[in-house]
């Protein structure tokens, strides 16, 4: 069930290995929507606020979580494109070893101190409650949140993008079915959908778990394989943290922007939280083209195919913009349709009027956006996790001077223009960033290979 892209046209490979993510990333989105709706329509408009207020800081520590976890599929992706079965090993032991270590501390210190953070944000008064009730449960269950995505991540590292997928569907629907039960038969509140969604978590990483070691030979690893070294756990550290480092240095933006939210009162929040879930709905292209370009560059690293990264990077450049152009057409014509799935058009003309705003302006910016994505990604796969780490600062820069200086002077549609400002500055970055990583990688990799051809056959080498 491993999927070699060191070999094949670079287009097709990227559309193959992105539909079963972006079925995935839909799913996902799916029941997290239907989640969101479920809140807003039997729990109110304050619940539906209550749960968005929480997404900030949900992105910060969540984020941090998932991003050690992509970080750790990068060596494991590189040692299998160059066909080194022992690093292979090597690294997925110690990528356990560390996520199941740091899942349990930010597990417990982010369940502790919720509250505190929420007050931090000024989160109003009158929905705080309900708030720390949703994210001390979805802190709480961490591991089950980082047993799947480091399971994922795995097998996306060895060309399997279909697996996670499955139990990503079957998790949905358990936790759709939990939802409605938990929030309207047994009355439990916004607590009810956090606990559908630990425990869809839970579903779906123990069933990567059981796959991986049925079905995947590769993966079986001996005695003297499975000894801890911290030298290599050093090597996993310096990849994978500041992939982690970059999510949560993004979300201090995010942060920042909800507290300027929160300060101009519940329908602003509501409005975000609602406009929050479409737009992420039409970002999964986004998220699927991404993680292929991290698994298609560490596997064409691995093989010291530099030129490959080039020609998928461009393969998925044409595919993100031609979606972009479809999205923004369809968002303009469904924004009222979508944000009444999550509140009363009658009821929240303000709500309504202030959702379709926010979706407007995230839309104009797709192809930004985009670029975000897949470049980063990239950069990160070929091994450069730190440099990117700093594209998550331009972010934070942006969304933190929006908040800051627009959002008094403008109100609500300063806070609207705080992604889009975000996504630029991070593209004014990574751009230049991939240029000189290329350079650098073809000095390293191909020194006696002229400039954009590759070597014929030759013995891969090991690339940390």
């Amino acid at each position: 069930m491993t999927k070699n892209l060191t070999q094949g046209k670079p287009m097709k490979l990227v559309l193959g290995f992105a539909a079963p993510l972006l079925f995935g990333v839909l799913f996902q989105q799916f029941y997290s929507f239907v989640d969101t709706a479920i809140v807003g329509q039997f729990l109110g408009a304050d619940k539906l606020a209550a749960v968005g207020a929480t997404g900030s800081i949900n992105f910060l520590i969540i984020g941090l979580c998932l991003g050690f976890c992509s970080g750790f599929g990068i060596p494991i992706a590189q040692a299998f494109g160059a066909n080194d079965t022992e690093r292979l090993h090597r690294c997925v032991y110690h990528a356990i070893l560390l996520s199941a270590g740091f899942s349990l501390v930010f597990g417990v210190l982010a369940t502790v101190f919720c509250r505190p953070m929420l007050a931090l944000m000024d989160t109003p008064a009158e929905i705080i409650d309900a708030a720390a009730s949703y994210i001390s449960i979805i802190f709480a269950a961490i591991p089950c949140c980082v047993l799947y995505n480091m399971a994922s991540a795995i097998l996306r590292s060895l060309g399997d993008s279909k697996t996670p997928v499955v139990f990503l569907v079957v998790a949905s629907l358990v936790n759709i079915a939990l939802d409605l039960f938990l929030i309207i038969v047994w009355k439990l509140d916004v607590a009810g959908a956090a606990i559908a969604t630990a425990i869809s978590q839970l579903v779906s990483g123990v069933g990567c778990v059981i796959v991986m070691i049925r079905r995947y030979p590769i993966l079986r690893m001996s005695r003297e394989e499975r000894t801890f070294s911290p030298a290599l756990a050093k090597d996993m550290l310096l990849v994978g943290l500041p992939m982690g480092l970059q999510y949560s240095i993004t979300a201090v933006g995010s942060v920042v922007v909800q507290s300027a939210v929160n300060g101009l009162g519940v329908n602003a929040v509501a409005a975000v939280s609602a406009a929050s879930k479409i737009s992420a709905f039409f970002c999964c292209v986004f998220d699927a083209l991404a993680s292929t370009m991290a698994t298609y560059a560490g596997q064409n690293i691995g093989a010291r195919k530099l030129r490959r990264v080039d020609e998928g990077l461009r393969a998925a450049s044409v595919i993100g913009c031609v979606y972009c152009v479809l999205a923004f057409g369809a968002v303009m014509l469904f924004a009222r349709p979508l944000l009444s799935m999550f509140v009363d058009a009658d009821a929240n003309a303000a709500v309504m009027d202030m959702g379709v705003e926010y979706l407007f302006f995230n839309a104009a910016f797709y192809i930004p956006l985009l670029f975000v994505n897949i470049v980063r990604l990239s950069i990160q796969g070929m091994g450069f996790t730190r440099p990117a780490m700093f594209a998550g600062l331009f972010e934070m820069i942006a969304r933190t001077a929006v908040a800051l200086i627009l959002v008094p002077r403008m109100g609500y549609t300063g806070a609207c223009l705080a992604n889009p400002a975000a996504w630029v500055m991070a593209d004014l970055f990574l751009f230049p960033c991939y240029r000189h990583v290329t350079r650098a990688l073809r000095g390293r990799l191909m020194p006696d290979v002229p400039e954009y051809q590759e070597p014929d056959e030759q013995e891969r080498p090991q690339v940390a």
